[in-house]
């Protein structure tokens, strides 16, 4: 089985908004309830998490105008009123108001080779409820420029890749700082980034400027065609740290801080241990992260034997529902070509065949 794909017309963020919102509403009105029901369950009723979705509207409308509009615009093509929607892309910022725990999920590996483009894999983690919500959506908010990004219905962005040879990672992480005054949502900083950056500098200029309420750490990598290049923006209310790849050419991230004055605020609780175990896990396993194929790739992050760290989430019958865990895809950028390999499920039942790549042209160009 393979993800969804909507591939958007040359058009402003009204237009592309209005048809995303209009072919999707069964969808993204699912995704907003199974939302509800897992906020709901850390307290969060329907008046909350109104307040919360229209604060963070209203800090994405001011800080990227279009797309505060288009997540307007979304909802209008989709029939729901627009801090539904909000709600999407907000939903980390939600969780950090309601003090949800910190839960690790998702591990991220890049590997720079001398003479050929980055290479990279990650799982995505998430509630095995949410197994329908990703959707992977191409479209040009610029002319010429192309991105496609493995996201939600309803969320603007999260993994994904630009004509610019520019793509980001994205790994949840947890601070002592989050949960103040509702601030930009981290989706919308991947979605900026994944518009209009081409260089890290890029991307850490535009991390900087929005003011936050929650903590991720997006993981940026380029290829200009003759070197690649990566950093980590490990993104919290307090400041932005950047992490960038080894002497070497590796960066690996789970969800804890790396920067050392952020790491101060480390709030990863009983989950920190794992993450560094996966951590380790990623160390062990550089050389075959280096491969060439998503596949290979992603059978170096499978470890299930006595020891090892497990990478790959399964849910148990036995967790209750908000702690039913699961990887629920995994996901390679190829920066070069400006494509996404996607299989849908954990690395561990990865074959050569279960994976999608995701490379079509916006209709019109």
């Amino acid at each position: 089985m393979t993800f969804p794909e909507f591939v958007s017309a040359r058009s402003g963020p009204t237009q592309r908004g209005r048809a995303f919102g209009a072919r999707w509403k069964t969808e993204i009105a699912a995704t907003h309830t199974g939302y509800m029901e897992l906020f709901a369950t850390l307290g969060g009723g329907a008046a909350r998490v109104r307040a919360l979705s229209e604060e963070a509207l209203a800090q994405t409308a001011a800080w990227a105008p279009s797309l505060g509009a288009e997540i307007g615009a979304i909802a209008a093509g989709a029939g729901l009123e627009t801090w539904r929607v909000a709600s999407v892309s907000a939903r980390t910022e939600i969780l950090a108001a309601l003090n949800a725990p910190v839960r690790s999920e998702c591990s991220t590996a890049v590997v720079l080779p001398g003479g050929a483009p980055p290479r990279t894999v990650q799982t995505w983690d998430w509630h095995d409820a949410m197994r329908d919500v990703p959707v992977v959506w191409t479209y040009e908010p610029s002319p010429g420029h192309r991105v496609r990004t493995f996201t939600e219905f309803g969320a603007l962005a999260k993994i994904g890749v630009n004509g610019a040879g520019l793509g980001v990672h994205f790994n949840i992480l947890g601070h002592a700082s989050d949960g103040g005054a509702t601030g930009v949502p981290v989706h919308v900083i991947a979605r900026c980034i994944l518009d209009e950056a081409e260089t890290l500098e890029d991307a850490e200029r535009i991390a900087r400027s929005a003011r936050t309420s929650a903590s991720t750490a997006i993981t940026v990598v380029t290829y200009d065609g003759r070197r690649g290049r990566a950093a980590t923006l490990e993104i919290c209310p307090d400041g932005v740290g950047v992490i960038p790849a080894d002497a070497a050419g590796t960066l690996l991230h789970t969800n804890h801080f790396e920067d050392p004055a952020l790491a101060a605020g480390e709030a990863g609780g009983d989950e920190l241990p794992g993450s560094l175990a996966r951590l380790g896990h990623l160390r062990s396993r550089t050389r075959t992260l280096s491969a060439p194929t998503a596949q290979q790739r992603a059978e170096a992050l499978v470890g299930h034997a006595p020891g090892d760290a497990p990478v790959c989430a399964h849910p148990t019958t036995g967790d209750p529902s908000r702690a039913r865990w699961e990887t629920l895809a995994t996901i390679s950028l190829d920066v070069a070509a400006g494509a996404l390999d996607v299989h849908r499920g954990g690395p561990c039942r990865a074959t050569p065949a279960s994976w999608r790549r995701y490379q079509g042209s916006p209709a019109g160009m």
